[in-house]
């Protein structure tokens, strides 16, 4: 008489089996709506680059002002009119935002000698800068003090620097370091950005 084989394989593995395929299939289902949501909005996208500009726009919205040094202002607000420096002015163009140019012309020429010579220079001058208003009130009222100063750095010129090519030039900056550092000292702020000259006479 033949012996029968029994099958000794336990009919429970069959449901865990099931149970376990379902707790990985539910994960993987996790995973996929987590990593396509993080998709679809962007999280995988690369930040762009900002251009300079982009940067200073971003850092006058959101960051404290810098004064004309570049240092933050002491109470990090940006050119409120209690403290801080100025703001800047900006004007809107189709592609993005401009700082809008200002102009003052002093009224009164400077005239002064030059060291060691009987030559005489007269100029008229203009300033400019790119923050608010408060920079030219700023230099309306301090205009005796400002006009001591750059008349001093005119008399520091002598005949030799006449005949230097860009002494016009370097002249303009010794002016605007010298109006700012005036400015600064009185206003703790500066702001004037060139020197113009609108009448040049030596004679």
């Amino acid at each position: 008489m033949a012996e029968e084989v029994v099958e000794t394989e336990p009919a429970a593995k069959k449901p865990m089996l099931l149970i376990i395929g379902g707790i990985v299939a539910v994960l993987l289902l996790l995973v996929a709506a987590v990593v396509g949501t993080m998709f679809f909005t962007g999280a995988f996208k690369p930040k762009p680059e900002l251009t300079a500009e982009q940067l200073l726009l971003q850092q006058e919205a959101g960051a404290p002002a810098a004064d004309g040094h570049g240092e933050p202002a002491k109470d990090g607000k940006k050119g409120d009119k209690k403290g801080g420096p100025p703001g800047k002015l900006s004007k809107k163009s189709p592609e993005l935002t401009r700082f809008d140019f200002s102009y003052l012309q002093l009224e009164r020429e400077f005239l002064t000698n030059l060291t060691g010579s009987r030559k005489v220079m007269s100029i008229q001058v203009a300033v400019m800068t790119r923050y608010d208003e408060r920079v030219f009130d700023n230099v309306k009222k301090h205009e005796f003090a400002l006009r001591s100063v750059m008349m001093d750095v005119m008399r520091q010129t002598v005949d030799a620097d006449l005949n230097k090519p860009d002494f016009r030039k370097e002249l303009a900056v010794r002016l605007r370091d010298a109006m700012n550092t005036l400015l600064e000292k009185y206003e703790d702020f500066g702001g004037i950005e060139d020197v113009y000259f609108t009448s040049f006479i030596v004679q």
